[in-house]
């Protein structure tokens, strides 16, 4: 029987994760599973499948987590989702490649590092709002991500020039929408369309993740939502096994936030049937 490795961490923390929920279903069958930190040794070539799933610490490293899934690929083991996949999701630049494949996107600016309060100033009028979003290009979880209220921006400059002082950022206006209807989540699997989520930030937040409160339900995709993440689906340069269309209801219509194609959190116990159809794509998987 195949063998497959699931890519984690060496400490889960806090996070939650549900993929057991599918290794235990593929085990059932008589497959072997091991779940392996990223960045430990292994003999990769023992595996017929590496699939990268909780690996939420690769941002810290990510030029290491590149090379180790290099050494995968040339070991002759099946990766997935692909190299060349992770490469373009890597950095959230990939967004202006969606944009300009014509999927509606959450306006964002990508600057080089920050070096003045003059920049924060032209973000707030380019957007034409009160309050902007800060973070890392190459980042999970809201890792180093900011709200800057206009009104507060000199209070918070010093903790935004010590994070984004020598680095590239991206800006994006607050989207109200976050905090009043909160994010929604379409998980697809083989590029079919499998469940879905609302994702919705305790009270005072503004973040979504479960681990900073969010609080999470499983929901019914209406045809404008499920046509929206099929778009971006659609606008892949590739064809994922697994993706997470993450996207906000602006003025009618959807935009995207994210569209997560390393290691998404794919919420496999938020619909009954959802670890059977990971489970049997990846069973469905051509080893030649």
């Amino acid at each position: 029987m195949p063998q497959y490795a699931f890519l984690t961490m060496a400490d889960i923390g806090d996070f939650v994760n549900d993929d057991t929920l599918a290794v235990t279903l593929l085990r059932e069958q008589g497959w072997r599973v091991d779940c392996l930190p990223w960045d430990e040794q292994a003999d990769w070539a023992n595996y017929d499948v590496v699939v990268i799933r909780s690996t939420w610490d690769y941002h810290e490293r990510p030029s290491h987590f590149l090379a180790v899934l290099v050494e995968i690929e040339q070991s002759g083991t099946r990766l997935i989702n692909p190299l060349s996949l992770v490469r373009w999701n890597l950095d959230k630049t990939y967004l202006r490649d969606l944009e300009n494949r014509g999927v509606p996107i959450v306006p964002t600016v990508y600057a080089d590092p920050l070096t003045s309060s003059e920049a924060l100033l032209d973000h707030f009028q380019a957007f034409d709002s009160e309050e902007l979003i800060l973070k890392p290009p190459v980042n999970v979880n809201a890792f180093n991500t900011f709200r800057v209220p206009k009104a507060k921006y000199e209070t918070l400059l010093p903790q935004l020039l010590d994070v984004f002082g020598a680095r590239p950022y991206m800006a994006q206006p607050f989207m109200p929408a976050i905090v009043a209807q909160g994010e929604y989540s379409l998980i697809f699997i083989n590029g079919v369309f499998s469940h879905a989520i609302l994702k919705k930030p305790q009270n005072g937040d503004f973040r979504v993740q479960e681990e900073h409160g969010g609080i999470i339900k499983a929901v019914t995709a209406g045809e404008k939502l499920l046509a929206a993440g099929r778009r971006a689906i659609e606008a892949v340069p590739g064809k994922p096994l697994y993706a997470r269309v993450d996207l906000l209801c602006s003025g009618g219509d959807f935009l995207i936030m994210e569209l997560e194609l390393i290691e998404p959190s794919l919420y496999l116990r938020m619909h009954p049937d959802a670890p059977k159809r990971f489970a049997d794509a990846l069973t469905a998987v051509d080893f030649s």
